[in-house]
């Protein structure tokens, strides 16, 4: 069976180095190269310069002109990974229980981006507290599980979008009050 690798568009000139504006006309040559393909995008000044000698060179594939495109922008990630922990961190600093739940998440979302490891889950007061640890500065926090239902989720995930995007209301203003399930464990402090 054979294998092909043919290598992704490059996004700039084989023959002069200078990178390929979005939209200008570029050639793009395919050459038999040991067990594979060699890929060579030109612009339209090198090829001018440069397209006799490409198209004449043994192992010589396929020749076609189109056009760059530039690729898209990466997606901005969900919740970056900094205003999560910095959520976290203010929140745990303020101790305040309505914050439990959106803690608990913000942990957990930091836990699957491998930024907080769990090191150990206890019992207090017949209530689940994991202990998680920042790997890159090895802080500990200590984040009671509020033993959330499904049908609480959704209310959850709104409070914690809410607060990655206003930040935190300032302590003695009334603001509507956050989601938080009922809960008697009052442990949020950091290690």
């Amino acid at each position: 069976m054979l294998e092909w690798n043919i290598q992704s568009r490059a996004h700039a000139c084989h023959a002069t180095g200078r990178p390929f504006d979005d939209g200008v006309p570029c050639h793009t040559v395919l050459i038999a190269a040991g067990h594979g393909f060699e890929r060579l995008d030109i612009g339209e000044e090198g090829w001018k310069s440069h397209g006799p000698e490409i198209l004449a060179r043994p192992g010589l594939v396929s020749h076609w002109k189109g056009f760059y495109h530039a690729p898209p922008p990466a997606p901005p990630e969900a919740i970056a990974k900094g205003d999560a922990e910095a959520l976290l961190r203010k929140l745990v600093e303020r101790r305040d229980d309505r914050h439990l739940a959106a803690c608990y998440i913000l942990a957990v979302m930091l836990e699957r981006k491998r930024i907080f490891k769990v090191k150990q889950q206890l019992r207090e007061n017949g209530k689940r507290i994991f202990i998680y640890e920042q790997a890159r500065t090895g802080d500990v926090f200590a984040i009671a599980d509020p033993e959330l239902h499904l049908e609480q989720l959704e209310a959850v995930q709104r409070d914690v979008a809410d607060l990655l995007e206003h930040g935190l209301p300032t302590e003695g203003v009334p603001v509507e009050e956050p989601f938080n399930p009922p809960s008697d464990v009052s442990t949020l402090a950091p290690s």
